[in-house]
């Protein structure tokens, strides 16, 4: 049992970070293309998606 609790975790692991990857990275995309048309609000969004997901993982598993 401790090993689909362990894979489940593994896939939350990888979905929150693709999801944050892809969100803010596509913020961040949209906002370079049509608002601001710049071209590093792409990198901007990227980091902080990840930053957020890497945020969001230690507080669901780091802190147990």
């Amino acid at each position: 049992m401790a090993r689909k609790a362990e894979a489940d975790a593994l896939w939350s692991i990888v979905g929150y970070m693709l999801s944050g990857l892809i969100f803010w990275g596509g913020a961040g995309y949209l906002a370079d293309k049509y608002i601001f048309h710049t071209e590093y609000l792409t990198l901007v969004g990227f980091l902080l998606g990840m930053g957020g997901a890497l945020y969001l993982v230690w507080l669901r598993f780091g802190r147990e």
